[in-house]
């Protein structure tokens, strides 16, 4: 056995860093050894910096609470206390793809969870079951940046994941158009509703950027690999709705889809049953056992029930039927802080990590 390999969390005080600590505190790959954040926080005992900001239904682990933040941008203090690091701050998309790069640069592995670097051309936009080989475009990134070690993956939106993976099997038919509203739950602004009391009984019919995401980030994820840098598919045409609703974790998408030669609905599901990735194959920790999972009950997939299936990083797909404009229509959900951020983040670099990338 291998070694853990020390990892950095950049941003450890926010709702996505105070997960990846949940999800990395007993990891059978890495061991957390830093945790840095802005200058405000830097100095200060971690359990003195989220007081009354810890959002997790958990505890903090034991060992967290006591270690001391540094400041994410002191790069060469980093550098000697972790072998690479997750990204998950709160700054302005410039100032985040500047500061990972800088990381990168001093040889230090990013997986970020942050929409700074996603349309870099020559980094790595992952869901592990369904583009692994995007990762090949890493040997042009470290090129570019002059790296042997040092590279960026980042994360995608959170909220295409509850549609992504239910589509990716069906691109065999010729997917034409797709017809997407999410329902996006509260935690996806980082707020709960303590600190969010505007949004009980409330649904806001805008989220600021994840329009666009939504309908461009899944054709990069579709894309290949070609010259040193990821091309982006030119098809299906995609359209979508966001909208902010008052639940806790989950997001939900209404799906709507046309084909160029129509699928029975038998076929569907049976894709959906079958579709497994490389994390499943190499029995990566926290791999779900079953990426996609249907549901044949009219009232289902639900957030307070499913949002949580194979510890919140399973996809649930339910209500696929035909439709009277598109061929069929269905709902999807996944939990978006688990597979949608940290835990997606995690899973990335556990595939990064068996592949050989974080050596």
């Amino acid at each position: 056995m291998k070694e853990k390999l020390r990892c950095g969390i950049v941003g450890a005080t926010g709702m996505v860093g105070q997960r990846f600590i949940t999800l990395l505190a007993d990891h059978p790959y890495f061991r957390i050894t830093a945790l840095a954040a802005s200058p405000r926080t830097a100095g200060h005992p971690y359990k003195e910096a989220v007081e009354g900001r810890w959002k997790m239904a958990c505890p903090i682990p034991d060992g967290i609470g006591d270690m001391i933040i540094h400041d994410a941008a002191n790069i060469d203090e980093m550098k000697e206390l972790c072998d690479f690091v997750f990204c998950a701050v709160d700054m302005k998309k410039d100032e985040i793809k500047a500061l990972e790069e800088a990381y990168a640069k001093a040889e230090i592995p990013v997986i970020s969870n942050n929409s700074a670097n996603r349309w870099t051309s020559d980094v790595p936009m992952v869901i592990p079951e369904i583009n692994d080989s995007h990762l090949d475009v890493i040997a042009s990134q470290r090129e570019r940046l002059g790296t042997k070690r040092g590279f960026i993956a980042v994360k995608p939106n959170c909220s295409i994941q509850s549609y992504v993976p239910a589509l990716t099997p069906l691109r065999k038919y010729g997917i034409k158009q797709v017809v997407v509203t999410t329902y996006q739950a509260i935690s996806g602004a980082g707020k709960n509703f303590d600190t969010w009391p505007e949004m009980v009984d409330n649904v806001i019919p805008y989220i600021g950027g994840e329009e666009e995401k939504s309908e461009k980030e899944p054709l990069k994820i579709w894309g290949n690999v070609h010259g040193g840098i990821i091309v982006a598919a030119d098809e299906p045409k995609i359209t979508c709705q966001c909208i902010r609703v008052p639940v806790s974790d989950g997001h939900t998408a209404a799906v709507f889809v046309s084909f160029e030669n129509t699928p029975p609905r038998e076929a569907i599901l049976e894709e959906w049953k079958n579709f497994r990735g490389v994390p499943q194959m190499l029995g990566l920790p926290h791999a779900p056992e079953q990426f996609i999972t249907y549901f044949e009950e009219d009232n289902r997939p639900q957030a307070k029930l499913d949002r949580d299936i194979y510890g919140g990083m399973g996809v649930t797909v339910g209500r696929l039927r035909e439709d009277s404009m598109f061929d069929y229509k269905f709902v999807g959900l996944s939990h978006n802080t688990l597979r949608g951020a940290a835990g997606g983040a995690v899973l990335i670099a556990e595939l990064l990590y068996r592949k050989g990338y974080l050596d």
